[in-house]
């Protein structure tokens, strides 16, 4: 399918829009709408968080607002119709067929008369699933779909994890030094990165919809696990891998709420008094008495977590590389040496043989100030 110049313009700005709602939309995709006609953009939208409005409706609004309408334009109403007759909607992703907490905005689309809608992706939810852009070709709406197909999906990548997997796309932090380590042999570890590079992970904090830690991480720094380094209009669940419920009431991490405990040995008196600290508890238990990791994700896909910020020690990173639970791995790189006798950034066991090593591919990597950040992804 052949798109211009024009197109890729329109589709990148539509992209711009769905940024700006990296850090709100959870468990909804992030999606933005470019209404164009005659090549000059006559409304713009995005979707901001759940439940409000979605990218369409909100440039179908902003197209009302650019004519008169007063703002008010909803589905079905007198003030739709003409505004967007005959234009061309940019969507990032494929537009919805089906009555969610909002109405279906392919009938949006149909109702205020656009001649084509051109969307970047097919929407991976299975209610969805190619019927909105049947839907519109229906309605005789010239339907194309692919452009900036890539970038569009790179910006819902935990959403099409959770729409296909039933799990959210898991990321795992590390800092470490240049030899490879991430905190001394008596478990000190703040500070191995600069002030940069720890406001930049907080960038990643803040668009993950949870964060994962271990017992151990809890027991030796009490993290807090929020995002502090950059404005953000909500803070991501914390999760504590706690197989044998050790965590202390008093606990940073279960300041505020928020909080998932997964564990796998019960403890009915720990358990209440955990709730009353307003986390919450599930039990999740393996064949090994341990938490069921890839369980446990299911279990977050379930409660609609996107994406998952892994900050944890070398025992939680091991298990989860080795039962495949991680897709991405955030390295911070401080030029320091710490030495043989430092702790690395992960223990999945004692490999013999280099055929057996996880290959990884770089999809990103700059300097963060003195600090060297690595973006990886298995091969």
């Amino acid at each position: 399918m052949s798109f211009s110049a024009a197109d890729h313009a329109f589709m990148a700005r539509a992209l711009q829009l769905a940024e700006r709602g990296l850090h709100t939309t959870t468990p909804n995709p992030r999606v933005g709408c470019v209404l164009v006609r005659d090549e000059v953009i006559i409304g713009e939208g995005w979707h901001e968080r759940a439940g409000d409005s979605h990218a369409e409706i909100n440039a179908l609004r902003d197209a009302a607002r650019k004519v008169g309408a007063g703002g008010t334009a909803q589905v079905g109403s007198a003030a739709n119709m003409g505004t967007a007759q005959n234009a061309t909607a940019y969507v990032t992703l494929e537009p919805c067929s089906h009555h969610g907490r909002t109405p279906p905005c392919a009938d949006a689309l149909i109702e205020a008369g656009v001649s084509r809608v051109v969307a970047a992706m097919r929407d991976p939810n299975p209610l969805v699933a190619g019927r909105g852009l049947a839907r519109l070709a229906a309605a005789g709406i010239a339907v194309e779909h692919g452009l900036l197909e890539t970038e569009a999906r790179e910006l819902n990548i935990g959403f099409v994890s959770r729409m296909t997997r039933g799990r959210p796309w898991l990321r795992l932090k590390v800092a470490m030094s240049l030899d490879g380590k991430t905190a001394l042999a008596n478990g000190q570890s703040q500070w191995i990165t600069g002030p940069d590079a720890r406001r930049h992970a907080h960038g990643w904090r803040a668009r993950s919809c949870a964060m994962l830690t271990g017992i151990g991480t809890v027991r030796d720094d009490n993290p807090r696990l929020n995002v502090r380094d950059i404005e953000t209009p909500r803070q991501p669940l914390r999760v504590v891998v706690d197989s044998r419920l050790e965590i202390s009431p008093d606990a940073a991490i279960l300041k505020g709420g928020n909080c998932l405990i997964a564990c796998a040995v019960p403890n009915p008196e720990k358990e209440a008094a955990l709730r009353e600290r307003g986390a919450d508890v599930v039990m999740l238990p393996n064949a090994n008495g341990k938490v069921d990791l890839p369980a446990l994700l299911q279990e977050l896909g379930k409660r609609g977590i996107n994406e998952v910020m892994t900050e944890a020690g070398l025992k939680l990173n091991g298990s989860l590389l080795r039962e495949n639970c991680v897709d991405e791995l955030l390295i911070y790189q401080a030029p320091v040496l710490l030495g043989d006798t430092a702790r690395g950034m992960a223990d999945f066991g004692n490999l013999t043989e280099l055929a057996a090593t996880k290959r990884l591919k770089i999809v990103e990597s700059r300097l963060v100030s003195a600090d060297f950040f690595i973006r990886a992804r298995f091969a």
